[in-house]
């Protein structure tokens, strides 16, 4: 045991943590094999000399991975298992599983199996501190080492990018003989520095996956949704426990028994060896009342999802007749206390009650001791030997050994059984904690409480309290701002939370201690006041927590109870007092009853309360204290600051022994309750043991005491005319009769007046009437609404253009007027507008290619095949030419005569056209057009950019009249030799005169074979790389059999998605391409990029479809950005104050937008106008990667959900109301809400998740079949939720 020995020096020397001598030898000077250094490397099989038990099987070979995974079997791809949950469809040992990689010489990792007696020795040591009860007898024969010493997490490399330098290292051994088997997980004492890696597929998404800790069995028909496993870490907040936790009592090991030849169902963690109060069990300790993600899905008899912590009593027995009791090698290695990090100011655990639900237990911190440890012993007797040590939690402690716990201000003595601290000369204290005499100290601290103040319900949380001592003469200052009135005002006699400090900075007089030398600064006060005559009873609890930075002490307070209520104008008068204190080697108690006098003008009231206070604290057992000593306060003064809102308290007190004068008055009867008043009377003190009987108002004295006057029937009512009196106990009530209400001055009736109209005595605030209509509303109110053809918020209405819209035939002309519009057909046709058909007898008989080119149709919303429209070339009889080209997209196809397009004839931009119809004489020299066009060709190597420009020729080789460069949307005019004609050219989105946009032909051409249209009804459209993916849902069910990609869009990675529902067009960010594009729902529609320029990392996305507005977030550049659907008019809302933004959405009806920002150093959600005003932060506590953010129009919710916490929470958008839906998420991305269900993509589960709105219940999940990293989701409706017209 000299290894453990050694690790146990080395624990405490380090203050609670593992020193990397801790770890099992490992390196090439053992013997070890080194893993090839790379990205996804793995071992050879490692034939095992004997074979080893693993989850009830027999393992002979094992293999060690780069990503911190051990296996027994070959590894598959990282895609297949490294960005996944636990279960894993193969066996694993996962010290930290994660995106690992070595390349660059960043990092070795070693593995070797062994049989020396130092390692087998080390081993059993951890095993048997985890297991003390179970593996007294273990003894391996052979131990298999892996170790990751100083890896990185995977990056991409740029030349502008440094590789980290935050590297980690762990170790994973197995230890086993015949029977059983055993894992042990060692994190050393920075060991993890990074707690995640970024996925390969995230791009520039920033994103971190956490690292898995645990173990997965990885078999079942599905491994996704079978299979046996234990998780002990995968959140940042568990695998920040791995080094400082520990269920073995070392700080940073973690124990499990993995395989046994006796029946095993599940992995058992270790849970004993002297892992005291303060060890976590768990870094990942499991929620009562809320089932495990997987267990919800996937629940079997068979296969069982465990997550940390299972619960062992350390007087279990063993399950297995071969391991017998057995005294632990390592009991006392961590000493009972030992917090579970540095600083730590408590340590929670959960334990099992008998519901199957959990308590909470504290035990206090002695972490504020200098060396933050419990002392341990060491046995010695004269049968030592120098090689083995024998640790015992019982045996006697020394100076020698643990004179650190002192402050270092004090000395240290040894009695009989045990040491003490004393402060030195100039000093005093408790000896753990000194302070220097007659120095100035100061305290601060938080209180929080809940009050009822006469009938008001009060509550306040963590208000600052601030106090300054001064040492030399007793005094001292405190200060509480923040409480709410009436409570603080209420709280004004309350001198007793101002008089603890009094008490602990006394001036001491010869051979006296103040509080603060018997208690030091770690304490509990416990306070019970009852108020006279009342008998309002309030509770006060103060906690000290030991010393912070130079020495402020650091105080907790609660309040709780009933107070009298105080009027504005009352002062309190507290008159000098003495109080007795009694003592013992833990507690402090003192009684005693307080007189105060309240002063409002020339007018005074003398009350008075009776306190009970009792403080506890752990005192050195062989110090002497006095039985009780006498507090005297000479001054004692209270006010309340209305303008600074501020509750003060001051007193100078002296301590000195109790005199004969000083014992305890008699109690007065009404104090102790040995007064004669009846239950309807109060007792109410006098002078000495003298007191009175008197009744309150409303009552009449009875003997001893008192009965209700009935107000009404004596007429002592001030119930005016129109009421009813009502008698109630002490007092009565008025009432009004039917027909009338209360009066002003709350005691007489007036009639009913009946309730204004706004909408008929005109004093709406609505726009004119032939805009806008007035709706009564209940209580004399109004609400404005626009009138059908006007937009705006009912009080200003403006006119819709509706012929934007294109509502009228293409062969009719739309006129717009005030709040409607008309549809006339062209001359030669006939018709309503709507519908238009060629005149009989008219002279303007057209072809159906000259129709066309006339009278264009409207190009519809979103992508045509082709671009912007195309505009068909008829000949000289006015059929469709065989051959048509695209103006300014440069596509051609072949045609029929009914210019429908011939399937596999297209060409792209820069190729050569198809030959239609009968071929062009080869004779027929090349033109001007098709000699330009070919010489920019062989120029740009034969495949332009999108950006250069290539001259387009019609099949003649003439140069088509409109001439575009490339895609950047400028267009212009040319005559026959291809010049420019001056004036013509366009802005992207127009068209210029020389040639309108037509729409697509009649008969559409035949959709891209990689867009599969939707059908009709409600349905989801999620992103996933590079495609867009169709869930339909029936109701509220996932129709998984359904599911289809809907487009394809390769070269992309579609992050942020949403739908505008009036045009139906999606609308997506593209983080690859760098751009935001836009494609319609309707057969043969092709996307449409509407932004290339500008972008980094464009990723959340929201549409308004309201006001036709779009609005991004960009976290390469940190900003939000807003534009119309077309891409135009864009401008930037907010680039300050932004670190990464990721999820935005927006309420169309109000006007409104959100967005998360999840800044790991300070993570928020904010708001603001459409427009960019009045932006504010809705919420920024309780929360860390708020991922997905959605906007729900029905419920008027605002719902995100947090990869950090794992939380599904709502807030109203005035940040009230908020909740928690769910609390056991996975690694949420994006989220929609729709009908009662919510549906997000998970990272981990690589699919689309359904829970429930009401229940927070999973109901249902979709898995693509090909698995890969979903980003956004958002919900097509049939309709347009909260539209208007």
């Amino acid at each position: 045991m000299r290894a453990v020995a050694a690790v146990l020096a080395a624990v405490l020397a380090v203050g609670a943590a593992l020193p990397r001598r801790g770890l099992l030898p490992h390196g090439p000077a053992r013997g070890d094999a080194r893993l090839r250094p790379g990205d996804d490397e793995s071992s050879p099989g490692v034939p095992l000399r004997r074979a080893l038990r693993l989850y009830g099987r027999t393992a002979r070979r094992l293999y060690v991975g780069t990503n911190g995974v051990i296996s027994t079997q070959d590894f598959p791809r990282e895609t297949q298992y490294v960005d996944d949950d636990f279960p894993t469809d193969f066996p694993v040992i996962a010290p930290f599983l994660a995106d690992l990689d070595t390349s660059g010489d960043r990092g070795n990792i070693h593995y070797r199996q062994d049989d020396s007696p130092d390692v087998l020795d080390q081993a059993v040591g951890y095993i048997q501190a985890g297991f003390p009860h179970t593996a007294g007898s273990f003894v391996p024969t052979n131990v298999f080492v892996a170790t990751w010493e100083d890896v990185g997490a995977y990056q991409e490399f740029s030349q502008d990018t440094e590789p980290s330098k935050k590297l980690n290292t762990f170790q994973a051994v197995i230890a086993y003989d015949d029977a059983d088997t055993y894992a042990i997980f060692l994190y050393p004492d920075g060991g993890l520095q990074f707690l995640g890696t970024r996925p390969k597929e995230s791009y520039n998404v920033q994103l971190e996956l956490p690292a898995r800790v645990g173990f997965s069995r990885g078999d079942g028909d599905d491994p996704k949704r079978d299979g046996l496993f234990h998780s002990l870490a995968s959140s940042e907040q568990a695998l920040r426990q791995l080094e400082r936790g520990s269920n073995a009592g070392v700080p940073g090991v973690w124990v499990f028994h993995v395989g046994s030849a006796a029946p095993l169902e599940h992995v058992e963690p270790g849970g004993g060896g002297g892992a005291g109060p303060g060890v976590p069990q768990s870094p990942e300790p499991h929620v009562p009342g809320n089932a495990d993600y997987t267990r919800v899905l996937y629940s079997h008899a068979d296969h069982v999802s465990t997550e940390l912590p299972a619960w062992h009593s350390s007087e279990a027995t063993s399950p297995h007749p071969n391991h017998r009791p057995h005294a632990p090698a390592l009991l006392g290695i961590v000493p009972e206390g030992l917090p579970a990090s540095p600083g730590q100011e408590r340590s929670r655990r959960l334990h099992p009650d008998g519901d199957g639900g959990a308590r909470q237990s504290y035990s206090p911190n002695p972490s504020s001791y200098s060396s933050g440890h419990h002392g341990v012993g060491v046995e010695e007797d004269v049968h030592f030997n120098p090689d083995v040590f024998t640790y015992s939690a019982a045996s006697k402690e020394t100076c020698a050994r643990h004179h650190g716990r002192c402050s270092p201000h004090a000395f240290c003595t040894d009695y009989a059984t045990g040491v003490c601290c004393h402060c030195r000369a100039t000093y005093y204290g408790n000896g753990r904690q000194c302070l220097p005499e007659g120095a100035v100290h100061r305290l601060n601290g938080k209180v929080s409480g809940s009050l009822t103040v006469g009938r008001a319900s009060v509550r306040f949380q963590d208000v600052d309290l601030h106090a300054y001592i001064v040492g030399s003469d007793g005094r001292a200052y405190t200060a509480i701002s923040g409480v709410p009135q009436p409570a603080a005002r209420a709280l004004l006699p309350l001198l007793p939370i101002g008089g603890l400090f009094a008490w602990l900075f006394a001036l001491e007089e010869p051979g006296s201690e103040n509080g603060f030398s018997i208690t030091g600064a770690e304490f509990t006060q416990s306070l019970e006041v009852t108020f006279y005559p009342g008998e309002e009873t309030v509770h006060v609890t103060q906690t000290a927590e030991g010393l912070g930075p130079d020495n402020y002490l650091s105080l907790k307070t609660h309040i709780q109870g009933q107070v009298p209520f105080l009027p504005e104008n009352v002062t309190v008068h507290i008159a000098p007092y003495k109080e007795l204190y009694h003592y013992s080697s833990s507690a402090v108690t003192s009684s005693a009853q307080r007189e105060y006098v309240l002063v409002a003008g020339t007018a005074n009231q003398t009350l008075s309360y009776r306190l009970r206070q009792n403080v506890t604290f752990a005192g050195c057992p062989y110090a002497r204290l006095p039985a009780q000593q006498q507090l005297s306060v000479a001054r004692a003064f209270a006010l309340y600051d209305g303008q600074e809102h501020v509750l003060r308290y001051a007193l100078a007190a002296r301590v000195g022994s109790a005199r004969d004068d000083a014992e305890n008055p008699p109690v007065n009867p009404c104090h102790d309750g040995t007064h004669a008043c009846e239950a309807t009377a109060r007792c109410q003190p006098g002078t000495g043991m003298e007191y009175t009987c008197e009744c309150a108002a409303g009552y009449r004295r009875d003997g001893w005491g008192c009965r209700d006057v009935d107000e009404c029937a004596e007429g002592l009512s001030q119930c005016g005319p129109f009421t009813v009196c009502l008698n109630v106990p002490g007092s009565y009530r008025c009432e009004c009769r039917s027909g009338y209400r209360p009066a002003e001055d709350g005691q007489a009736c007036v009639p009913l007046a009946p309730a204004s109209n706004p909408c008929e005595d005109g004093s709406h605030p609505c726009a004119p009437g032939d805009r806008a209509r007035c709706l009564p509303r209940a209580g004399g109110h109004s609400a404005c609404e626009c009138l059908p053809g006007y937009a705006g918020d009912g009080i200003h209405c403006s006119d819709v253009d509706e012929c934007a819209e294109n509502p009228c035939h293409p062969a009719a002309t739309c006129y717009n007027t005030p709040g409607s519009f008309s549809c006339r057909c062209q001359p030669g046709y006939e018709g309503d507008g709507f519908q238009c058909a060629h005149a009989e007898g008219s002279t303007q008989r057209l072809t159906p290619c000259q129709h066309e080119r006339l009278y264009p149709r409207a190009v519809p919303s979103g992508p045509s095949p082709v671009g912007d429209g195309h505009m068909p070339q008829c000949d000289e009889e006015g059929r469709y030419r065989p051959l048509q080209c695209h103006g300014s997209t440069g596509y051609c196809w072949c045609v029929d005569a009914a210019g429908q397009e011939i399937a596999g004839t297209r060409t792209a931009p820069g190729s050569t056209p198809p030959r239609c119809g009968n071929p062009v004489p080869t004779e027929r020299p090349r033109t001007m057009c098709e000699r330009w066009r070919q010489s920019l060709l062989e120029h740009y190597g034969g495949s332009p950019r999108p950006d250069q420009y290539v001259p387009q020729c019609d099949a003649a080789g003439d140069f088509t009249p409109l001439q575009c460069h490339g895609d950047s949307g400028y267009c212009w005019c040319v005559d026959e030799s291809g010049r420019e004609i001056q004036g013509t050219r366009s802005e992207p989105g127009s068209t210029p005169p020389c040639l309108p946009s037509v729409a697509p032909p009649s008969i559409r051409p035949s959709p891209r074979p990689d867009v599969s249209p939707p059908s009709t009804g409600t349905f989801l459209l999620y992103a996933q790389g590079q495609q867009i993916g169709y869930l339909p849902l029936n109701g509220t069910r996932l129709q998984k059999e359904a599911a289809k990609t809907l487009l394809s869009l390769h070269g992309s990675i579609v992050v942020g998605i949403d739908y505008d529902c009036r045009e139906k067009t999606i609308y997506w960010t593209d983080v690859a391409g760098r751009t935001i594009s836009r494609a319609s729902l309707e057969p043969g529609a092709e996307p449409e990029t509407i932004i290339n320029s500008g972008l980094i990392s464009p990723e959340g996305l929201a549409v308004d479809h309201l006001r036709r507005a779009m609005f991004w977030t960009d976290s390469g550049l940190d900003k939000i950005e807003r534009a119309r659907l077309d891409g135009s008019e864009r401008r930037v809302l907010f680039d300050t104050e932004l670190v990464n933004p990721r999820a935005i959405a927006v309420d169309p009806v109000r006007g409104n937008l959100y967005w998360t920002d999840w800044n790991r150093e300070a993570p928020k959600i904010e708001t603001s106008t459409v427009n960019g005003a009045n932006r504010r932060v809705l919420v920024n506590k309780d929360i860390g990667l708020p991922n997905g953010l959605t906007f729900d129009p029905f419920s008027k919710l605002l719902c995100w959900a947090d990869a950090g916490t794992k939380h599904l929470e709502c807030t109203f958008p005035d940040g009230a109301g908020r909740r928690v839906i769910q609390n056991n998420l996975n690694y949420p991305f994006s989220i929609i809400s729709y009908a009662n269900h919510f549906y997000h993509t998970d990272w981990r589960r690589d699919g689309v998740i359904a829970i429930d709105k009401e229940t927070g219940s999973f109901t249902d999940e979709y898995l693509p079949e090909q698995r890969s990293h979903l980003y956004g989701i958002t919900a097509v409706y049939p309709y347009c939720p909260g539209a208007r017209k």
